[in-house]
């Protein structure tokens, strides 16, 4: 039986689905932000930037996004944005304590770490933390001699950079249209450090609600 080659979406049929999905019909304020700007230039990060916010529809601060068109797939890399907040995880040394409640079922922690010495004592709740992917393992460095000095690198927060399963195609919040432009510029100066410029066919910035503006990449 032969095996089944997995389907990779070319770059034109990337184009073509960004294309149709942007066809729909949009509000005229939609269209009419859209009218402050070629759509087809491309602009230098900071002048894109405040575009993005000029043309930002939603009454709340919204998110600003970048859509990069790249050339690999899969996981790309670990960034620690210099001006992006996000939601803190909570992150445990393995003890008696912590031991008690996962025999209770109560799993009140985002990541777990272990040592060699400890980590025979979670086999038995392998089923629980397991399928919740908090098992301690040598590949994500929570399974560690040093659990004290690990808590404190992944105490610092990391966003792991991968792109859609079936193209390369990243979707990353790089800040809020409230944000300084200079504060937005570098943390999308980090994004494409670790996509890397030559490995960058396209870059778009959005508002949550509002159109994307095209801009230059400095290969």
């Amino acid at each position: 039986q032969e095996t089944p080659v997995k389907e990779v979406k070319t770059e034109t049929e990337v184009t073509e689905s960004v294309t149709k999905k942007a066809s729909r019909v949009r509000s005229k304020k939609y269209v009419a932000a859209r009218r402050l700007y070629d759509t087809n230039k491309l602009y230098p990060l900071s002048q894109a930037i405040e575009l993005v916010k000029k043309t930002s529809l939603s009454k709340f601060d919204g998110k600003i996004e970048a859509h990069v068109l790249g050339m690999d797939m899969g996981n790309i890399g670990e960034i620690i944005f210099p001006h992006l907040e996000l939601a803190s995880k909570k992150i445990v040394i393995l003890n008696d304590e912590i031991l008690a409640q996962i025999k209770d079922g109560k799993v009140n922690f985002d990541i777990l770490i272990a040592t060699t010495v400890t980590m025979p004592k979670l086999l038995p709740f392998a089923k629980i933390l397991g399928p919740q992917g908090l098992m301690p393992n040598p590949k994500n460095g929570t399974l560690t001699d040093k659990p004290e000095e690990t808590l404190k690198k992944l105490s610092v927060a990391k966003t792991i950079i991968k792109s859609e399963k079936k193209a390369p195609v990243i979707h990353q919040i790089v800040g809020t249209v409230s944000q300084k432009t200079e504060e937005i510029v570098a943390n999308i100066n980090e994004l494409i450090k670790v996509v890397k410029p030559i490995k960058i066919k396209k870059l778009v910035l959005c508002a949550t609600m509002g159109p994307g503006v095209k801009c230059e990449v400095v290969k």
